[in-house]
């Protein structure tokens, strides 16, 4: 190794470590601005606190995207795999994310069957989906919704709003999500490099996870579709 590439190591090293020391103070920051917005009494403030708060875990949840993006890049970390409830899991994510789309007028609602069981990662996938989600209440007009369903021997999580729908550049992106210099140079996005890295640790009897994008989904918008086998 020369002394360039360890100059480099080290260099991601350190900023592996600021970006985890960033997301814990952003936690103190989102906890406390969730007091606050309790301690209000007039509604438009608490909605201007709602909002900073949601705005808060946007961010948060990009610095959780980059730094689990170094470890996979580094090999430091591995799917977890465990069988979860779909039904409760997706229920969750709508509880967390409900007064960020109140804030917002959004309208949250999801769908799933109550027997329907899956074997993922939920740590990762649920960073996936809230990335998802916190990008949805942004360019939805009214409607977010999320859903769950078995199809084609995938588990299939998909999150869909009433928006103007996915760019026809971001559309043609989502094929070469393994192509870092598409990365560096704008072509995509870190939610959608880092959807279909978490994808593609769940492998299943020659099965891999993948993502889909398209606007073609119930409420008319963009639709995100999360595969795992």
């Amino acid at each position: 190794m020369n002394p360039v590439q360890q100059h480099e190591m080290k260099f991601a090293d350190i900023l592996a470590s600021l970006i985890h020391d960033m997301k814990n103070s952003l936690w103190l920051v989102i906890n406390t601005l969730e007091s606050l917005a309790g301690e209000m009494e007039s509604s438009a403030d608490r909605q201007k606190l709602q909002t900073l708060q949601h705005e808060a875990k946007r961010l948060n949840t990009n610095l959780i995207e980059l730094l689990t993006l170094y470890k996979l890049e580094n090999e430091r970390i591995a799917a977890n795999i465990e069988e979860l409830n779909l039904a409760e899991f997706i229920e969750e994510l709508v509880l967390e994310n409900r007064i960020g789309a109140d804030a917002r007028g959004v309208e949250l609602s999801w769908t799933c069957d109550d027997d329907l069981y899956g074997y993922f990662d939920e740590g990762l996938i649920r960073g996936v989906v809230n990335s998802v989600i916190g990008n949805g209440l942004r360019y939805t007009r009214s409607r977010l919704h999320l859903s769950g369903e078995e199809a084609s021997g995938f588990l299939v999580i998909r999150v869909e709003d009433d928006g103007a729908g996915y760019p026809q550049e971001m559309l043609a992106a989502q094929d070469a999500i393994d192509d870092h210099s598409a990365l560096c140079e704008g072509r995509t996005r870190l939610g959608l490099y880092f959807a279909g890295m978490v994808a593609k640790l769940h492998r299943n009897q020659g099965k891999e996870g993948y993502i889909r994008l398209s606007n073609q989904g119930q409420l008319d918008g963009g639709c995100f579709s999360l595969y795992l086998p």
